[in-house]
């Protein structure tokens, strides 16, 4: 029995032989592990009867981060068990964002959480937590040294990633479901009105460098692949190529 008032949107993730699916709404919510080859089920867990739209995250080959209301669940994707939790609450729109050993949690602003260098299936450490990154739908992403977020109002904020200050803003014209992508240097975000704004982040207070209008609704994330971008309206696939 699954519900909510807006539908799901949590993607799948695949480790090793075990995809990970995370199903959690307003009535019966749950994550389970299917073998990958047959679908057949190899554990559940039962998670917190709320409307959550993230997706999970792989941390390391056989662990993901689940997160809900509540905060982040790691889990060992070959038998569902709980190897360390973060409890101090995250959102349950924007997902949270991985690089280099360090997990970036849409919690009180950001909160940036340092993997265990021998083994991130053991409880991390709080690097720092920013107020002033604040994201709305559009979840967190990390380029080189800076994480950006984009609040409600379409701004994108820059922030360094080692010790969580803020750095630029740049307003775009929102609003926004989908969370950019990342192609070298630049951004690639696409608000709900089919809108693509391109954003150079190496520019000294950023700078919107290309728009391309594709006109119809636009609520899921593009996707990067063989030098082209692959964007899913209401109603076509495009793909924007040189």
């Amino acid at each position: 029995n699954v519900s909510n008032s807006l539908g799901m949107s949590s993607s799948p993730v695949v480790t090793g032989d075990t995809l990970v699916v995370q199903v959690e709404n307003d009535s019966e919510s749950y994550t389970l592990g299917l073998n990958k080859t047959n679908g057949l089920n190899r554990w559940r867990l039962d998670r917190p009867k709320a409307a959550n739209w993230t997706s999970p995250v792989l941390l390391k080959s056989g662990l993901v981060a689940l997160q809900s209301k509540t905060g982040i669940d790691a889990i060992r994707t070959e038998d569902g068990s709980n190897a360390w939790s973060y409890e101090d609450g995250a959102s349950t729109i924007p997902s949270s964002a991985v690089l280099n050993g360090v997990l970036y949690i849409p919690s009180h602003g950001i909160t940036a959480l340092k993997l265990n260098d021998a083994d991130a299936a053991n409880t991390p450490k709080q690097l720092w937590q920013s107020g002033r990154l604040q994201p709305g739908t559009a979840s967190p992403i990390v380029i080189g040294n800076k994480v950006f977020t984009t609040n409600r109002a379409g701004v994108l904020t820059s922030g360094n990633i080692k010790t969580g200050e803020r750095g630029w803003q740049l307003r775009l014209k929102g609003p926004f479901s989908a969370t950019p992508v990342a192609a070298g240097d630049y951004l690639y975000f696409v608000n709900e009105a089919g809108l693509m704004q391109i954003v150079d982040t190496t520019a000294e207070e950023g700078e919107i460098t290309g728009k391309l209008d594709l006109g119809e609704q636009v609520l899921g994330s593009p996707a990067v692949g063989s030098g082209a971008l692959y964007v899913r309206s209401n109603s076509k696939l495009y793909k924007v190529a040189k």
